[in-house]
């Protein structure tokens, strides 16, 4: 059964990003992950196949579950023709899991989130460098195109490219599953774990790769996947913990970032009714959490400055976000961080002063440099502020934030020929 309206553009595009990496991730525990392009190439097929039935039949009432039957049928009949995957896919399961002598593929909710969380943790393998591995989960397991893995690193995206094939090449002999889980396997890599799930929302939350601002659908991936950490005995840890709770608080304010015309609404102007209250109170929940051992992380800093940036109290509240930014960098320095926090500096010592420590960070390329600099020459040159704006608008790659630059160019002018108004 199908609808009458024809395939809608936006919908294959979102699920794509949410379910094609789940569809690889449990193709990839029937070929194993020496053949994942075996599982990429249905998953991708399954895609086309979307793409050409929909437009000539309509989108079907339930257009996840039909992606899920044809990738099964696709998967069956890759096995079929060829008599070794059959053999090793049947050594790898067991004979009450076939049914009607067929192999048995599995898209339940549950061995998508088994098979995902299971996949994280062997691509992110120390056989490769920190690096390679984040990379390698990013588009594997997140989807992420070269270009968003190059912007998420601030690199060259022939870099991230040769970075990934040799990642890739090293993977390719390692068995997919791994053995149960031990607590110092565990320790070893978690942290490239969180950091995949850490750079998945931000993407999400600010895109630096497409034209819109705000991408829901990663947020809610990275989310799904965190909880599901903090789901796990061996992943429940106050660093995943602190992550979610992060998490919660900045996914509070994604409705009130956006306008209905999809156009960015800067922090001092969103309406804070339209903060979400329950995301708030699990983020306390998960933070309060993250604080119970003595274990302080990137994540619990990011957490409580996301936390004073929901409270109520405006009391002192910059000046304590600035000294997180300062403890912040002190655990792990970047560029991005110390321009972030130029932000508080100057809510806390003024506009001229946080000029100085901007230019501190030296990110000339970067546009959100150029526009964090036009915010704060706005009280007092306009002319270099306008100019600021212009080189941001230069550098970025979205449409939705180019717009809303434009629109600082425009508040300049405004009140420029306000200034220079006679009304003799």
């Amino acid at each position: 059964m199908v609808n009458a309206t024809p395939a809608n553009d936006g919908l294959l595009p979102h699920l794509f990003r949410i379910e094609y990496t789940k569809m690889t991730a449990v193709l990839c525990r029937v070929f194993g992950l020496k053949h994942i392009e075996i599982a990429e190439d249905i998953a991708s097929e399954t895609f086309l196949k979307a793409i050409e039935v929909w437009s000539l039949k309509g989108v079907p009432v339930n257009p996840t579950a039909w992606l899920y039957t044809v990738a099964k049928n696709k998967t069956k009949d890759c096995i079929k023709r060829n008599a070794f995957f059959e053999k090793e896919v049947r050594a790898a399961i067991s004979p009450k899991e076939i049914q009607d002598d067929e192999p048995f593929i599995d898209f339940t909710e549950k061995n998508i989130s088994d098979s995902q969380l299971e996949m994280i943790f062997v691509v992110c393998n120390p056989i490769n460098s920190d690096e390679a591995q984040i990379c390698l989960a990013l588009q594997i397991l997140c989807g992420f195109s070269l270009e968003e893995i190059a912007d998420a690193f601030l690199s060259k995206k022939e870099t991230i490219k040769k970075r990934v094939f040799r990642a890739r090449d090293n993977l390719r002999n390692e068995k997919f599953k791994l053995p149960v889980l031990q607590p110092a396997e565990i320790n070893s890599r978690l942290d490239s774990v969180l950091t995949v799930l850490y750079l998945l929302f931000n993407e999400g939350y600010f895109s630096r790769s497409n034209n819109k601002i705000i991408r829901k659908d990663l947020c809610l991936e990275a989310m799904r996947l965190t909880f599901t950490l903090v789901r796990n005995k061996l992943t429940d840890t106050p660093k995943v913990s602190a992550l979610l709770a992060l998490m919660c608080f900045q996914s509070s304010r994604l409705d009130a970032r956006m306008n209905d015309l999809e156009d960015a609404i800067l922090f001092d102007e969103q309406d804070k009714q339209l903060w979400d209250k329950e995301l708030i109170e699990k983020g306390n929940y998960y933070l309060a959490k993250a604080c119970s051992e003595k274990e302080t992380s990137k994540y619990h800093i990011e957490a409580s400055i996301a936390w004073w940036h929901t409270a109520p109290n405006e009391n002192n509240k910059w000046e304590n976000i600035l000294q997180l930014y300062n403890h912040l960098l002190l655990l792990e320095y970047s560029p991005m961080t110390a321009l972030n926090r130029t932000f508080a500096f100057a809510k806390v010592h003024g506009n001229r002063q946080a000029i100085k420590e901007a230019k501190k960070v030296g990110l000339q390329s970067n546009h959100y440099y150029h526009s964090l600099l036009g915010f704060l020459y706005s009280g007092h040159d306009r002319n270099k502020a306008a100019d600021h704006y212009t080189q941001s608008i230069n550098l970025s790659n979205s449409a939705t934030e180019k717009r809303l630059l434009s629109k600082q160019i425009d508040r300049l002018n405004e009140k420029t020929a306000t200034d220079h108004y006679d009304p003799k």
